[in-house]
């Protein structure tokens, strides 16, 4: 344990006691009966000392769990000559460093605890002493000042038994100060920045799941600001948690469900572990079925279908083991057991039992209805099975692309049709006035139609309206409508049919004469010939046809906007060009990674002759 004694921390130490005092003062009130079972002693967030020594235990006897740790430790030693977090504002953010200072806490805190080698927690405390000295932790942008509160929320308690009192007062008066403060501030209206406590997004999980965890770290010596951090955040975070309901889906895309549950996750396990409840937000409809929710949005190619603003890797989310723990859901438990990274929550959660989803018998298509998304599938646990994710969903989404009716496309362990994913979040007003004006945002760079060259309306939305999943066929029909208003009705369907062909149908009705345009990026090289296309990746070949209407073609144009957006110069857009303007088409294009499987399309039926229709 460190020995400070200079005046200047024993000042530190004299301001925390002044700081908690003044927080309790201004409370008035006794502390809320949301700590009266509060756990004595730490660690108490995330871990207590029961879970810590069976954790020990497993280490010891699971070759799966030490192995874990090893990596873990590896991880730990590569951070002890590395530079610690600085101030650093990038656009408006701080949250590249609170995540970093987040992510070096848990591992060197959890190898310390684990191994009693000090180094590792001498490290963790120079991290946070870096952090502690920033003159505040960004609360204009709160997502920073709730991750960094997080980190040390995880840190105070984690590192407590071994720390100098002084030490103690450093990270804790830095919490409280810079944190917790701040967060009463937005829950009490007194912040600029505090519109995220009426969020019902990304922003409330994070900011009132990071506050919580500070706060059950500092509960027992700050309990009137600790109790009213925690009241405060389960009130404001509950209209967002109703966004999993019914079925688990989440529409600002996967990169931000992940997002969502690490700190829902955070949420829910510190209760646990520091009150023994989760006050709640695990009966929240739809959270049972969130982890579902991923492990449709993972494709053969372990790239998710990356609507909105995402990327498109499948990446490690511990949150399916915790979350696997608490609704039993062992398919969760499997799923980030195939891509887990070793972190420290891997190793916290880490849940050993659990069948993917072939044995279990998990229906290959799925329809998620709230958001409606759709996701088809030739085969589970095949990494060249055909596989689509096909949305309608609404434009006003936080974080949603103009994009309504895109799809994405495995096949043969390559991905053919292509979602770019967002862009630079620093670009001038990119969630302001420009934002539409950018290229991957627009709907001319999705997957989808683009009528007289304009953008789908911001408000517009897409329901699914017909779903079937037989033996033979599964087919998805959304009205596209509101999306095209100088129509007078656009309907899209897709289907998979005999688990070999991918068919897209589109259904335009108007008053007037349109230029419709159904478009495709690619990564592949496009060879186009008529009403045939060949994409061909990495030697493998995707066959395309149209079926329909006689005189339409594929044609290529670029993809590739002008800096500063981000560049793709390797993307193709594949088109079919109609004829001329229309009032009324029905255009169908049939996908196969076999030529002969194009003939399992049949004939052309109408999208209304299509099963499953939804009342």
């Amino acid at each position: 344990m460190a020995n400070v004694t200079s005046w200047t921390v024993v000042s530190v130490a004299l301001a925390a006691v002044v700081l908690v005092a003044a927080c309790s003062a201004a409370d008035a009130a006794a502390p809320s009966p949301i700590l009266r079972t509060l756990r004595s002693g730490h660690p108490r967030v995330l871990l207590t000392p029961e879970s810590l020594a069976a954790l020990r235990k497993a280490v010891k006897s699971d070759p799966s769990r030490r192995e874990m740790l090893g990596r873990l430790r590896r991880q730990a030693d590569s951070l002890l000559g590395a530079k610690t977090v600085e101030f650093k504002i990038v656009g408006p953010r701080l949250l590249t460093q609170s995540r970093r200072c987040l992510d070096r806490v848990q591992t060197l805190g959890l190898v310390y605890l684990l191994t009693g080698e000090e180094k590792y927690a001498a490290r963790a405390m120079k991290e946070l002493e870096a952090a502690a000295a920033f003159r505040d932790w960004n609360p204009s942008h709160f997502l920073d000042t709730a991750e960094m509160s997080c980190a040390f929320g995880i840190g105070y308690d984690w590192l407590h038994k071994w720390m100098s009192r002084e030490q103690r007062a450093t990270v804790r008066t830095a919490l409280l100060e810079k944190g917790l403060a701040r967060g009463l501030d937005a829950y009490r209206g007194k912040a600029r920045g505090g519109w995220w406590t009426r969020s019902h997004h990304n922003w409330s999980q994070v900011c009132n799941g990071g506050l919580a965890v500070g706060a059950l770290a500092v509960a027992d010596e700050a309990p009137a600001v600790s109790a009213q951090i925690l009241a405060s955040g389960l009130k404001a975070v509950a209209g967002a948690m109703t966004n999993f309901g019914p079925d688990g889906s989440w529409n600002e895309g996967p990169g931000y469900w992940g997002y969502t549950l690490r700190y829902t996750s955070y949420y829910m396990a510190a209760l646990q572990s520091a009150l023994g409840t989760m006050a709640g937000l695990e009966k929240t409809p739809g959270l049972d079925e969130a982890g579902t929710f991923r492990v449709y949005f993972v494709g053969p190619t372990n790239r998710t279908f990356n609507f909105a603003d995402a990327g498109d890797g499948a990446g490690s989310h511990p949150s399916m083991f915790f979350l696997a723990r608490t609704f039993k859901q062992p398919i969760w438990a499997w799923h980030q057991r195939e891509r887990m990274r070793s972190s420290a929550m891997d190793l916290l959660w880490y849940v050993a039992e659990g069948q993917g989803p072939a044995a279990a018998g998990l229906p290959l298509h799925k329809y998620f209805r709230k958001d409606n998304i759709v996701f088809l599938r030739s085969a589970w646990e095949d990494p060249k099975a055909i596989w689509v994710g096909f949305k309608g969903g609404d434009n006003r989404a936080n974080h949603s692309h103009l994009d309504l009716g895109t799809f994405v496309l495995d096949a043969l362990g390559e991905r053919w049709a292509e979602d770019l994913g967002g862009d630079n979040y620093n670009l001038p007003a990119y969630f302001g006035g420009k934002r539409w004006t950018y290229y991957r945002l627009r709907t001319e760079s999705h997957n989808t139609l683009l009528i007289n060259g304009e953008n789908q309306p911001h408000k517009a939305k897409a329901p699914i309206v017909a779903f079937t999943d037989s033996k033979d066929a599964a087919r998805a029909v959304a009205d596209l409508s509101a999306a095209y208003p100088t129509a007078t009705s656009v309907r899209r369907g897709v289907a998979m049919l005999g688990r070999k062909c991918v068919l897209i149908q589109d259904e335009v009705r108007a008053d007037q004469m349109l230029d419709v345009l159904w478009g495709m990026v690619t990564r592949a090289k496009v060879q186009a010939s008529g009403a045939g296309v060949v994409l061909e990746k990495k030697g493998k070949r995707l066959y395309g046809r149209i079926l329909a209407p006689e005189g339409a073609r594929f044609d290529t144009v670029g993809a590739n906007p002008k800096p500063p957006q981000r560049q793709q110069p390797d993307a193709t857009k594949l088109v079919v060009r109609l004829p001329g303007k229309t009032k009324a088409v029905r255009l169908v294009v049939v996908l196969a990674p076999d030529a002969k499987a194009l003939d399992a399309a049949g004939a052309v039926k109408p999208l209304a002759q299509w099963p499953g229709w939804l009342k």
